[in-house]
């Protein structure tokens, strides 16, 4: 690359930093790359990391040693998090929405790259810290939310599906049981596809009961893998139990009236996880 002036530099820095979420760069790369004394990199990375935290784009973070650099954490900041989500509860209570046998449609929603990409981000915010080693879901409309969010944190997806396929190679498979209708399931995850014991992300779009993550929950510890923290966009919230407790939701259903073509949709309990995380950070507690 040619050498740049100052504002370029600025410009191709910040371009090269949001693209690669997550990822440790050591000054050593960016003084190659842009010809220029790791002095006036860290002058360069200073005024990033500014602008950053006042447009609430992100974290900047540098780490000192000779196996330092520096590395983009991706944040959302929790009032335009909430505006956003706000609307969308907004937008899912239009009587058009309700379908037969009380479900939702959300298919144009979870079809927006925009709207898909903005909760990535706020999923990513979430679970910057959890150290995942990758983002799973099971087909198919999780696949959009798990691509977003791994897009944020730098992490693979990994794709569990309804039947086994043959391109998979060998595979482990599971029955479980739906928690809304106490239906025999089955799902399958190809033994390539995960490392055991990792840790794992769970995104999903919607949860009822809990039973399809449960199963993914099932499905992680034939691996010996561990559950880093479960996500979904839209949770029911007429269910008397859910099968998994320990989950963070972007909006919460109640009351559909199929009749009235009604329903009330309010933010889920992401916002008190944040609210619980900040206050542990404050307190000096490993979130």
């Amino acid at each position: 690359m040619k050498k740049l002036k100052r504002s370029e530099r600025l410009v191709e820095l910040t371009q090269y930093l949001l693209s690669r979420p997550h990822s440790l760069i050591p000054l050593t790369t960016f003084a190659e790359r842009y010809q220029s004394a790791k002095s006036s990199i860290s002058e360069d990375l200073a005024i990033i990391k500014e602008v950053f935290l006042e447009e609430g784009v992100g974290d900047l973070q540098t780490m000192a040693g000779a196996a330092g650099g520096v590395k983009f954490l991706p944040k959302a900041q929790a009032a335009d998090s909430l505006a956003f989500v706000e609307s969308i509860c907004r937008e899912l209570t239009a009587s058009d929405r309700i379908l037969p046998g009380g479900y939702m449609y959300m298919s144009d929603i979870l079809g927006d790259p925009k709207t898909v990409n903005e909760i990535g981000r706020i999923f990513a915010t979430l679970f910057a810290e959890v150290e995942a080693d990758a983002v799973m879901t099971v087909e198919t409309k999780g696949i959009p939310l798990a691509y977003a969010t791994a897009g944020y944190l730098n992490l693979p997806v990994i794709i569990v599906r309804r039947d086994h396929s043959a391109v998979e190679g060998s595979a482990v498979s599971i029955n479980y049981v739906s928690g809304s209708a106490k239906r025999m399931h089955t799902m399958s995850l190809g033994r390539r596809a995960l490392r055991e014991e990792s840790r794992v992300l769970i995104v999903d779009d919607f949860m009822r009961a809990g039973g399809t993550i449960q199963g993914m929950k099932d499905l992680l510890a034939e691996f010996r893998a561990q559950v880093a923290g479960v996500a979904v966009f839209v949770e029911a919230g007429d269910v008397e139990e859910h099968l998994v407790s320990d989950y963070v939701s972007l909006a919460r259903i109640h009351d559909i009236d199929t009749k009235s073509k009604l329903a009330s949709v309010t933010p889920g309990n992401y916002f008190a996880a944040v609210r619980e995380m900040s206050a542990a950070i404050q307190g000096g507690e490993t979130p």
